[in-house]
């Protein structure tokens, strides 16, 4: 059983996310400030954290800096706030995702999936990607053609990633959906083919190429 633990000093969100989290069988405990955050990681050593970054007497961002020192243990960060500042200096920490509030809980549980899949044992979330000339760099929220920056909206870089994690690879649109959104959208899978176009633009014309596998899903392959 995977633990997961969830650190937020809203009670009723806590409820909300230990109930689905349980349901889907995962074991989770709890702590309402930063300090209760930091002594049950260290006792428990839990599969992954998720961090709200308001919190009582010692706040998210200092939380994620200390377990990142400690560690590789995933974190998934949750703010109020609209705007991405707040999650751009998360993940500048070592934050591995965020979703922020009010969030639907399925799609919490999903991207808490999606996340320990991408860890699997031992592994680092936040490890630069290199497929040929492109090099993505998941901490900083860069990806490179050879010295050529590309410009990418914030899905379409989580996008671009998950096929690189994978090189060659072919990966349904669902399973993209899950792991890029958060959740399945059914019927909408048209969002990635709308992604995918975008990114094959960016990668052009010296990039890695996005293969479609017909009525299946996508692959990324080095250039020949």
């Amino acid at each position: 059983m995977k633990t997961i633990l969830v650190v937020d000093d809203e009670r009723n969100i806590v409820e909300l996310v230990r109930l689905y989290l349980e349901k889907d069988g995962f074991g989770v405990i709890a702590a309402a400030d930063g300090e209760q955050a930091l002594e049950l990681h260290g006792r428990h050593d839990p599969d992954l954290v998720i961090l709200d970054l308001m919190l009582p007497k010692v706040d998210g961002f200092e939380v994620c800096r200390e377990i990142r020192r400690r560690g590789e243990t995933p974190i998934l960060m949750l703010t109020a706030r609209s705007d991405d500042v707040d999650s751009i200096v998360g993940l500048e920490l070592g934050a591995d995702d965020y979703v922020t509030k009010p969030f639907n809980p399925r799609a919490l549980v999903a991207r808490v999936k999606a996340i320990l899949r991408r860890a699997g044992p031992g592994a680092r979330l936040d490890r630069p990607l290199e497929v040929g000339p492109l090099r993505v760099d998941p901490r900083r929220r860069e990806a490179h053609v050879g010295s050529r920056r590309l410009a990418l909206r914030p899905r379409e870089f989580d996008l671009l990633a998950a096929l690189a994690r994978d090189p060659g690879v072919v990966l349904t649109r669902d399973a993209l959906l899950e792991d890029v959104w958060g959740t399945d959208f059914p019927g909408e899978t048209r969002t990635v083919d709308v992604h995918v176009a975008e990114l094959r633009k960016a990668l052009a014309p010296d990039g890695p190429v996005i293969e479609t596998s017909r009525g299946y899903g996508y692959r990324l392959i080095a250039p020949s």
